[in-house]
């Protein structure tokens, strides 16, 4: 696997081995051994898999500290585009968010570490998008930032008339009126 670092410290994208003959192709979508390797410190406990269709826009969320997460996504069937966006404190790139497509195309991952708050929207028809988290889902130390918020400069891909909220994304403070839990540690992976 090929692992890329991203303009945001602690972010890795992560490109899969694929093996493709007359059948298809096959790829080692997670091995314990090598991702340990490559994010020490890490151990995924929890696997979360999301069905939605085209224009739902997940996010902005994050769980609070203690109950933080780090995790690997993917988009096993169609595409999305993944969002996280650096709320450590004292990050030089506080507030800065990195966005890429994710898709069954081109099977990228993306590695986000805990200090960030995490979205996607869905681009194709459907999409089936999978996670593997470094903790246990916590409904007390849930967090979120305004996912439409303009200071964040995000731009999902999706037309404002076409986009599917949930009314609970909609209720979380807008970035300058959000009061980050994180603060930068000099490992960026915890």
């Amino acid at each position: 696997m090929k692992l890329t670092r991203t303009e945001i410290d602690g972010l890795l994208l992560i490109e899969p081995d694929i093996f493709r003959d007359g059948r298809g192709y096959f790829c080692e979508t997670y091995s314990s051994r090598r991702y340990e390797e490559a994010l020490p410190g890490v151990l995924f406990v929890q696997d979360n898999e999301s069905l939605s269709s085209y224009g739902v826009i997940r996010g902005l969320h994050f769980q609070k500290p203690p109950y933080a997460q780090a995790k690997l996504v993917r988009c096993v069937k169609g595409r999305v585009l993944d969002v996280a966006v650096d709320i450590r404190k004292g990050s030089p790139t506080y507030g800065r968010h990195f966005a890429v497509e994710l898709s069954d195309e081109n099977h990228l991952q993306l590695f986000i570490p805990k200090g960030f708050a995490h979205g996607f929207s869905v681009l194709s028809e459907t999409a089936l998008f999978q996670y593997k988290c470094d903790g246990h889902y916590a409904p007390q130390a849930e967090g979120g930032i305004l996912l439409n918020d303009p200071s964040l400069g995000i731009d999902w891909k999706v037309a404002p008339e076409d986009a599917i909220l949930s009314p609970k994304d909609l209720k979380h403070p807008l970035f300058r009126d959000f009061d980050s839990p994180f603060s930068l540690c000099t490992d960026p992976l915890g």
